[in-house]
């Protein structure tokens, strides 16, 4: 995956927006004003950082080498995937979309029900 279907894949997301608060370089990828994926576009590699349940953070970390604790993130629930490496694409759209559901299910429960029906 290149970085242009990568940020293609984020808006394609329901109600994802993409702006970039810190210049030119991140690309961040909102949903109601929340992050759930970042790509740093300075780094030599692609990669885009995901939240994750903290279990799962650590499993997929465990898992692939090439999944880490997100830097400048809480680690504890931001992993940092690079791609076109051991983790097939299918595989990260799959934690980007469990990044929007891990963003969502933070808001309160109406605002999750509005974007669940919307």
């Amino acid at each position: 995956m290149n970085i242009e279907e990568l940020r293609e894949y984020c808006l394609s997301l329901k109600d994802a927006t993409e702006d970039m608060p810190f210049g030119d370089e991140y690309l961040v990828f909102r949903v109601w004003n929340k992050w759930f994926a970042v790509i740093p576009l300075k780094d030599t590699e692609l990669n885009v950082s995901v939240k994750c349940d903290p279990v799962k953070a650590i499993e997929l970390r465990e898992k692939y080498n090439r999944v880490q604790a997100a830097w400048h993130f809480n680690k504890k629930y931001w992993n940092c995937i690079t791609l076109n490496a051991d983790m097939d694409d299918e595989t990260v759209k799959y934690w980007i979309r469990n990044s929007v559901s891990e963003v969502v299910k933070k808001f309160p429960k109406k605002i999750q029900a509005a974007y669940m029906d919307g």
